[in-house]
């Protein structure tokens, strides 16, 4: 597909107003932005869930996708302090962001809770955002072993729908540099291999996060489908550099095909 990705995640960094403010800002740029417009570059956000609300009215108009950073797998119930994926879908957001590696680590999720919440998800008619990466350095090879692993442990059970696949390796989420270009490639050339097998998920991308910013993405070439990011964003002028890097690529791509 020539269409690339280039998402934010807000995490907490960003209070109410602070939040707020980045919308308007951003939104003021993205309107101009002729690759974002066109549909050449897709962009998505994921603030916290207080955030999603404003987010939405402030990109109304736009083409800009909002999510929540993580979704129940459960059903609409007496699960206290849970967001259903159907009342993300409800207010208007189009992505669920799950499995990051934060929320393995900190909160113990498991693989099969990931399961769990792709499912919700996916019935609900977002898009999983599934993050997907290998705790420890090691070689290439062995990690787009576990990549896989990870991203068919995920999609078991679940409905047919994109999926967007956050390739962030854990040992690169905030390190000043990420992954080599070589390792990347490897991991994300098995990842899209993996989606391309499965009938079920056309359309589907294979993203890089992980200490991402400027000349990732010139670097990688058709190796990913886009970047996910995050402190390096907050800047919305640093945002946009990344943005039209995508277009440049969006358009090489578009004149291969």
């Amino acid at each position: 597909m020539s269409q690339v990705t280039v998402g934010v995640s807000l995490k907490t960094y960003f209070g109410h107003e602070r939040a707020t403010r980045w919308f308007d800002e951003v939104a003021a740029r993205v309107r101009v932005h002729d690759a974002v417009t066109s549909g050449a570059v897709e962009l998505f956000i994921t603030p916290t869930y207080l955030q999603v609300l404003p987010a939405l009215a402030a990109f109304t108009g736009t083409p800009v996708r909002v999510g929540g950073q993580d979704v129940s797998g459960e059903p609409a119930g007496a699960f206290t302090g849970e967001v259903t994926a159907a009342e993300l879908a409800e207010v208007g957001a189009s992505i669920a962001e799950i499995g990051h590696a934060e929320r393995r680590r900190l909160y113990g999720e498991t693989e099969e809770q990931t399961a769990s919440k792709t499912r919700a998800a996916l019935d609900a008619g977002l898009t999983p955002l599934l993050c997907i990466g290998e705790t420890e350095r090691q070689q290439p090879a062995d990690a787009a072993h576990v990549a896989v692993a990870q991203l068919q442990s995920a999609l078991d059970g679940a409905a047919p729908g994109r999926v967007i696949v956050a390739y962030e390796p854990v040992w690169a989420i905030g390190a000043p540099e990420p992954a080599g270009h070589d390792h990347i490639r490897v991991v994300a050339v098995a990842l899209r291999a993996a989606l391309d097998a499965d009938p079920a998920r056309t359309g589907s991308s294979v993203i890089y996060g992980g200490a991402a910013g400027p000349g990732l993405l010139t670097g990688l070439g058709d190796a990913v489908d886009g970047v996910f990011l995050g402190r390096f964003a907050h800047d919305p002028v640093a945002l946009v550099t990344v943005l039209d890097e995508a277009a440049q690529l969006a358009a090489l791509r578009g004149d291969a095909s």
